[in-house]
């Protein structure tokens, strides 16, 4: 990891990392941004119940 990924917030870190790891996948574009979508909502809608507690 270079030193300006080193520093970079944690959200950025996670990013570079899911992006290296679905470069390395068999999988097209298309399939990538799906699963995105629905890893997206998914959080979307666990950080909801977490307000909502």
């Amino acid at each position: 990891m270079n030193k300006t990924l080193e520093q970079a917030p944690k959200h950025v870190k996670l990013a570079v990392d899911l992006i290296m790891l679905l470069e390395q996948s068999d999988l097209s574009a298309e399939e990538v941004l799906a699963a995105l979508k629905i890893v997206e909502q998914d959080f979307t809608n666990k950080s909801k119940e977490t307000i909502n507690i």
